[in-house]
């Protein structure tokens, strides 16, 4: 099998396995009420989706010799993000507040070096 049809072949098994595994919800839970314990478990999956999604990209710096601009940058922008999470407990500020300060960080820290 050749690189390009493996690569098209995983692509299209992971849609597929996707795909059935949130079909799998809607068939089962369609007709039920979902257990209390279901529901509310449920409503913390897309904070923790998104807390595992950005401690992979921050948690784990590029270099391993030392930390570079980048990783720093990162790092500059989830603390500022997370202050402003805390006091506005609003997403859309927080998002702002956190990409403003990873473009001001990266810019600063490029001009530094």
């Amino acid at each position: 099998m050749t690189p390009t049809l493996t690569l098209w072949a995983v692509i299209i098994g992971a849609g597929v396995v996707t795909y059935l595994a949130r079909l799998s919800f809607i068939a089962l839970f369609a007709r039920r009420d979902m257990p209390p314990l279901m529901v509310r478990a449920l409503r913390y999956v897309p904070a923790a989706m998104l807390t595992a999604i950005v401690v992979a990209a921050v948690g784990i710096p590029g270099k391993a010799a030392g930390i570079d601009t980048l990783y720093l940058a990162k790092l500059i922008a989830v603390l500022i993000a997370a202050i402003v999470a805390w006091r506005t407990r609003g997403p859309v500020p927080t998002i702002a507040a956190g990409m403003l300060a990873l473009w001001g960080a990266e810019w600063l820290l490029g001009t530094l070096r």
